[in-house]
């Protein structure tokens, strides 16, 4: 979306709501980066025992389930809700509604972290209610557009399910442990190759052709780009299903194998002068990285689980919501799309504390020192975007009211 449709969507709403309220990216990205922080900090805290979670979740399973549904599913809304207007010429949810889902968010948050006293049916009520809403909410922009985006919007009701069995499982409910948490982590990941390929090698275009690049400029998705889709599909979807499946080891190393060579051929090397774009690469590397990882992992006991994970949920997920957060929150909000100093260290803190993550089985140090290390910068990447980009996404546009 340009800057000047833009502008007016924001500020000739019918209602004029305040700055905050006038497109989901604004509430959901500044919710999604302060739970993230805060989810952190009482993980490690509840790890070294400082602290216990009133959760009826035990403190790995809340820590997992809050990272992927509660963090990644304000970030999905913040990002669904203002892609949708640009897909369907719509105006964006805003206002008072926008206001009413940001709290239900809230709400199932809340919920979920004292579930111990408010009851575990509670929060599932609360916390798959938002996603069921948040689907009914984009499902109706896109059906009332015809848009051709619907599939990408049935993922929202898809990860609500999946809410829904890790709510189950941790209610004992009779199922293959993990599968919820797994289900959801798939479609994320699908999400994340899905609309990676689509906006990664656009964006790299876009700025190789602004630096006068005529050759070598990363091309529209072709067939090799749909193979990588569904041979990833096909492998992360077996995971949840069978995840010690020797078969499926092999068809994570495949998918990771292919994502490897997608990722080489958007010519990511070639954007290192422009922070806002190499991110986006950097961030998608992770992807293959842990997927290989994954298959590893089922093969080999010398290559943890937990690394696997961790490079595509710190690494992967963490890195590209990130990326996405920053260069969607200054272009909407009206500033230039260049990376500052605290961006940058932004982006250096997330993947560095990704990296020390992954690796900290493998340190010769203190594992839970290389955790809280991991923990420290990885956390202050969301702190420092929370101080630099808080006032942006709080406050009216700098060339409107």
């Amino acid at each position: 979306m340009d800057k000047m449709s833009q502008t007016i969507r924001e500020n000739n709403h019918p209602h004029q709501p305040p700055p905050f309220l006038r497109g989901g990216y604004r509430p959901f990205f500044l919710g999604g980066a302060s739970w993230a922080l805060i989810v952190v900090c009482l993980w490690v805290a509840a790890l070294s025992g400082a602290v216990t979670l009133p959760t009826a979740f035990d403190p790995l399973a809340w820590h997992r389930h809050e990272m992927l549904f509660g963090y990644l599913g304000a970030v999905i809304a913040g990002f669904l809700m203002t892609a949708i207007p640009n897909w369907t010429g719509r105006l964006p949810i805003a206002g008072s509604r926008l206001a009413a889902l940001a709290g239900l968010w809230l709400a199932a948050r809340l919920a979920v972290l004292s579930s111990a006293y408010v009851g575990p049916v509670v929060a599932l009520i609360v916390d798959v209610g938002f996603l069921l809403v948040l689907f009914a909410v984009c499902a109706r922009e896109v059906i009332s557009a015809k848009n051709r985006n619907f599939p990408v919007v049935v993922v929202i009701f898809l990860f609500a399910m999946a809410s829904a069995l890790d709510h189950a499982d941790a209610l004992g409910v009779a199922l293959p442990p993990g599968l919820g948490w797994r289900t959801g982590f798939a479609l994320v990941l699908m999400l994340i190759s899905l609309i990676g390929g689509r906006i990664i090698p656009s964006f790299t275009r876009n700025w190789l052709s602004k630096q006068g690049r005529t050759t070598g400029l990363p091309g529209q998705p072709a067939l090799f780009d749909k193979i990588c889709l569904a041979a990833t599909a096909v492998a992360v979807g077996g995971w949840s299903l069978f995840p010690d499946g020797q078969p499926i080891a092999i068809l994570l190393l495949a998918a990771g194998a292919a994502q490897a060579v997608r990722l080489v051929r958007w010519s990511g090397y070639r954007t290192w002068r422009d922070p806002l774009v190499v991110i986006l690469h950097v961030a998608y590397a992770w992807l293959p990285l842990g997927l290989l990882l994954l298959g590893a992992s089922i093969i080999t006991p010398a290559v943890p689980a937990t690394a696997a994970l961790h490079a595509l949920s710190a690494g992967a997920m963490a890195s590209m919501t990130l990326a996405v957060m920053t260069r969607a929150t200054l272009g909407h909000t009206g500033r230039t799309l260049r990376a500052d100093r605290a961006t940058v260290a932004i982006y250096a803190f997330v993947t560095l504390g990704a990296a020390i993550r992954v690796a900290a089985p493998f340190l010769p140090f203190d594992y839970m020192r290389s955790i809280e290390l991991a923990g420290a910068l990885w956390g202050g990447a969301f702190l420092l975007f929370l101080i630099s980009y808080g006032p942006k996404l709080v406050g009216a546009r700098p060339d409107g009211p």
